[in-house]
């Protein structure tokens, strides 16, 4: 099994930054691509940033492009999403995900996550 556990949510001005990561334990994330996805009140589940075990594939929302950088240590078990020029309708609890589809796995699609954390709440005001 695999646990998620994300860090770094908070209140930001627009314009801002913040870091999230996403600690691993149990299960090492041998070959796991990973992702984050967000999800604010009223609104579906959407597709943020997506990165491979090996880290040579990125996938970024339109909305979020530029502006986000996934990346992770393997090492260390860790993800991470780095949000710049955070923009009010950033607002929603950001959630990562592990899916064991193969080393160069990594996809937009929400169903194809097999591990989930709890999700910080991210709220960039104005």
């Amino acid at each position: 099994q695999v646990q998620l556990v994300e860090s770094g949510g908070g209140l930001v001005q627009a314009g801002g930054s913040l870091r999230l990561s996403c600690a691993a334990s149990g299960r090492t994330l041998f070959r796991y691509g990973m992702g984050w996805f967000r999800q604010a009140p009223g609104m579906e589940r959407e597709f943020v940033a997506a990165i491979s075990w090996i880290g040579g594939t990125t996938y970024y929302a339109d909305s979020v492009q530029g502006r986000f950088t996934i990346s992770r240590d393997n090492a260390k078990n860790t993800l991470y999403l780095q949000m710049n020029s955070l923009k009010p309708e950033d607002t929603a609890v950001y959630y990562c995900a592990a899916g064991a589809g193969g080393p160069l796995f990594a996809t937009p699609a929400v169903h194809e996550y097999d591990y989930w954390g709890q999700g910080t709440q991210v709220t960039v005001s104005s």
